[in-house]
């Protein structure tokens, strides 16, 4: 049975609905993991990443790095100017729990996503489902992000979404965390099938049909 306590499903894009990790870019680019892991902890960190999500420009971002880091620009200036390559696709099963929901009529759907306000029209382009959604909220956009409590108040307040009614879902336990310290209660996502699971524990989706692998 269906549980009319849930109004609104919110969900995380990166890592939950699409597949973006820098490590598909820069395995091409370094000649060993480690090597692409320094790159990642210690040069184009996802601290920096952060300040582009939170409305720095793409340019300032990295001009700020090749200054500090010469030896690195044209892996720095890879970052942005190769972002395609970070896009292994949509995440399938998770899209189709998507589907579900959209397709159930019972509840309306939102994203919450730290994104870049102008690399975010390259998945508008590539991915329709994100057309499914009743309302997107990208922090480049915005300039706020989570875990910032603003942000999720501003997707409350911009369509009337009630917390007390309404489940997030996010990989990040950061998110989570301060998404259910706001008072929305939330799911870590850790695969399609632990967030399907979850899902039909709480009576949003029933169990009659099984995901594609």
């Amino acid at each position: 049975m269906k549980n009319h306590a849930y109004q609104s499903v919110i969900f995380d894009l990166g890592a939950v609905l699409v597949d973006w990790n820098p490590r598909y870019l820069y395995k091409k680019i370094f000649a060993t993991p480690e090597e692409t892991e320094h790159f990642l902890e210690h040069i184009c960190t996802a601290d920096w990443n952060e300040e582009q999500d939170a409305g720095r420009s793409l340019q300032d971002g990295t001009e700020m790095l090749v200054a500090r880091h010469p030896e690195f620009e044209a892996q720095i200036r890879a970052y942005y100017g190769r972002w395609r390559e970070m896009l292994a696709g949509p995440i399938a099963g998770t899209v189709e729990i998507l589907r579900r929901l959209k397709d159930s009529g019972h509840f309306k759907l939102y994203a919450l996503t730290n994104w870049s306000n102008e690399t975010f029209p390259i998945a508008l382009m590539e991915y329709e489902w994100l057309q499914w959604f009743d309302g997107i909220l990208v922090s480049g956009k915005e300039k706020l992000r989570k875990p910032h409590a603003d942000f999720y108040q501003l997707l409350l307040d911009r369509y009337s979404v009630n917390k007390n009614a309404t489940v997030f879902i996010d990989d990040n336990i950061r998110n989570v965390k301060a998404a259910e310290k706001f008072g929305i209660e939330s799911i870590l996502f850790e695969s399609p099938a632990q967030l399907l699971a979850a899902l039909e524990q709480r009576g949003i989706l029933n169990n009659q049909q099984q995901l594609s692998a």
